[in-house]
């Protein structure tokens, strides 16, 4: 099987990293004029629209039951719920403590992998999740308002949870269906679960001002479509649990971005705070040393067996 160049895969993820930082601080920006269950609903509206113009000149592989199950799953969890509680966090936190709390998600994904595909529990993922767990402590102390910061945390580990699952869900697909196909799928069933905000969305886009009007454009287009795309090549050509260690890239960008374009900073304790947190998904995604095998008992094999043989790449 022929491996897949390396330089494109490095380009989807920068693009979907990028993408992402900006949407936290696009989604703060925006947060006054459109509430978190019509901007979601704006977004993928969005988002689904401009997959399916993409989607055009392709063609299109028909799901299994088995697959058309996951991508509800990941559907209604990533572009749904997780769009929702995104939105209704940043009404709480600024945009840098959202990211940092949100990008828990590779150590769920990690116990999703231990839970649902059998991978187990080692020690340095248990430890990693008390760490984090300390981290997400220290980030709900972190206000001077407990109860609303509280109500924030909640809402962001509600969103890395379905972002963990949608994940899980997703790369299975991945592995017959073309990546575009997926995204778009997922982003539509994900716009039909938020369609009860329909006449919600209609009178906040009538009333609210062009810029954020225009901001919740920029949310479907760029981090929706473009980045979901690029994550899913990416994540159809790299392992789930090497490639959400990328996001720890996302909220030190948001918090630069917040502070240029938003004039905000997290709280010194959030900061501390976060960063425990991604300590503790480093950690828990970190692996031990390998020890060498003793010298020239490497290739010697057993008295009486056979020498196995030779796997392709």
């Amino acid at each position: 099987m022929p491996r897949t160049p390396a330089a494109p895969v490095l380009a989807a993820v920068v693009v979907t990293v990028l993408a992402w930082a900006s949407a936290f601080v696009g989604i703060r920006a925006v947060g006054d004029d459109l509430s978190p269950g019509a901007l979601a609903l704006g977004r993928l509206l969005v988002g689904t629209a401009v997959l399916a113009l993409l989607s055009l000149r392709r063609g299109w592989v028909a799901p299994t039951r088995r697959e058309w199950g996951l991508l509800v799953v990941c559907g209604v969890g990533w572009f749904g719920v997780y769009n929702v509680a995104l939105n209704a966090a940043e009404q709480h936190l600024d945009a840098g403590t959202t990211a940092m709390l949100v990008n828990t998600g590779p150590i769920l994904i990690a116990v999703l992998a231990g839970v649902w595909l059998g991978e187990g529990f080692p020690r340095r993922l248990v430890a990693g999740l008390v760490v984090a767990f300390a981290g997400v402590l220290l980030i709900g102390l972190a206000g001077r308002d407990g109860g609303a910061d509280l109500a924030g945390v909640v809402l962001c580990l509600v969103a890395a949870v379905t972002y963990a699952v949608g994940v899980v869900a997703q790369k299975p697909v991945l592995r017959r269906l073309p990546p575009l196909q997926v995204t778009f799928a997922a982003c539509a069933i994900g716009a039909v679960c938020c369609l009860p905000w329909a006449g919600v969305l209609a009178g906040e886009a009538a009333a609210a001002p062009a810029s954020s009007v225009l901001g919740m454009v920029y949310l479907g287009v760029v981090p929706t479509a473009l980045a979901f795309s690029t994550w899913a090549y990416a994540l159809a050509r790299t392992p789930a649990g090497r490639l959400g260690v990328t996001t720890y890239l996302v909220p030190p960008l948001v918090v630069l971005l917040s502070w240029l374009l938003l004039d905000e900073v997290p709280p010194a304790l959030a900061v501390a705070g976060g960063a425990v947190c991604l300590a503790g998904v480093a950690l828990a995604r970190s692996r031990g040393r390998v020890r060498p095998p003793a010298p020239g008992t490497a290739l010697r094999p057993r008295p009486g067996s056979r020498p196995e043989p030779a796997k392709g790449g």
